[in-house]
């Protein structure tokens, strides 16, 4: 009896002992290419102060996405107020630092909005907050293309445009709304856009932003896209790399999307191996160590924000405990 009630719970523990060990695989793997005493002496002579302006830059980037949810929601008719956007942003960043996908921060967005938001008008901004983040990160790579043709190979430019464009055009779909509702109609009545269940209510909400509130969510995305930029360029300056912001605008969306995938824990191994291929490559020219103690850097901006998150939710949490009679 014992054996059959544990069993489904060793069942779903599996996947993620699997990430772990892919995570730390793929790190061991990468390091051993560049060597670890190399990497070593980069990080060691980085400049303090350089990077603690990183994290202040990253530190006001969760504000800043923060504001972005906050126009969407103010749309649709909700306005909890901006610190609880701010705490549920960070709370986000803990969960999307330690869980196999960037994606778990959303999810926890969605459960613990509250406080005059519905499920359905959580989920329909946060993936629209979400897709604006997209957006505004590929059509900054798509304006970074042509300043950037003596810096990159024909296949990285092409390729560069091509995802540029595709998540454009997708985004514009999703917006328009009235053709997937009859794309869907076919499918079963959960997964029906035009059913009336939860996720077409979801939809919906996506479909009821508007172009104005999401014109000026993509104009927020700019903001935070130019200060995460900013954040990348002063942790290069830090370690000690020269490194044109034009490559940030083009290789951080790869990243980006790369990390979404639920194959390792907060991307560990995958990015490094991103950063490796892309910032190693001749085009730019970083060595080896370079390259991974740029993407171990960027780790540490998102996992310091995840601490500051993971306090904040265990402070609240305590809070509500102190409270109960």
């Amino acid at each position: 009896m014992n054996r059959e009630s544990t069993s489904p719970e060793r069942r779903s523990a599996w996947p993620n002992v699997l990430r772990i060990v892919l995570s730390g695989g793929l790190l061991v793997w990468v390091l051993s290419r560049v060597g670890l005493d190399k990497l070593t002496d980069v990080v060691r002579g980085a400049n303090p102060l350089l990077v603690a302006f990183a994290c202040l830059l990253s530190f006001a980037g969760i504000f800043i996405r923060a504001w972005r949810w906050q126009v969407l929601l103010r749309a649709i008719g909700a306005r909890p107020p901006f610190r609880r956007l701010v705490y549920l942003y960070f709370v986000g960043q803990f969960f999307s630092t330690f869980l196999p996908t960037g994606f778990a921060g959303d999810v926890v967005r969605v459960l613990e909005a509250g406080e005059g938001v519905s499920s359905t008008q959580a989920a329909g901004t946060v993936l629209v907050d979400r897709l604006t983040g997209f957006i505004g990160l590929f059509l900054l790579a798509l304006i970074a293309l042509p300043f950037s043709r003596s810096l990159l190979s024909g296949e990285w430019a092409w390729g560069i445009a091509a995802l540029s464009l595709a998540v454009v055009a997708g985004s514009i779909l999703l917006f328009e709304g009235r053709l997937l509702r009859m794309m869907t109609r076919w499918l079963p009545g959960g997964l029906s856009l035009a059913s009336g269940s939860w996720l077409s209510r979801a939809y919906d909400v996506i479909v009821a932003c508007g172009a104005r509130a999401i014109l000026g969510a993509l104009g927020v995305s700019t903001v935070f896209n130019v200060v995460q930029i900013a954040a990348n360029v002063l942790l290069a300056r830090a370690l000690g790399v020269n490194v044109s912001a034009l490559y940030f605008a083009m290789f951080v969306p790869l990243a980006t999307v790369a990390l979404l995938v639920p194959i390792s824990i907060a991307g560990l191994g995958v990015r490094e191996q991103i950063y490796l291929t892309l910032f190693a490559s001749p085009a730019v020219g970083l060595s080896g160590p370079q390259a991974i103690a740029l993407s171990l850097g960027a780790y540490g901006l998102d996992f310091v924000n995840g601490m500051v998150g993971g306090a904040l939710y265990l402070t609240a949490g305590a809070l509500r405990l102190r409270r109960k009679p």
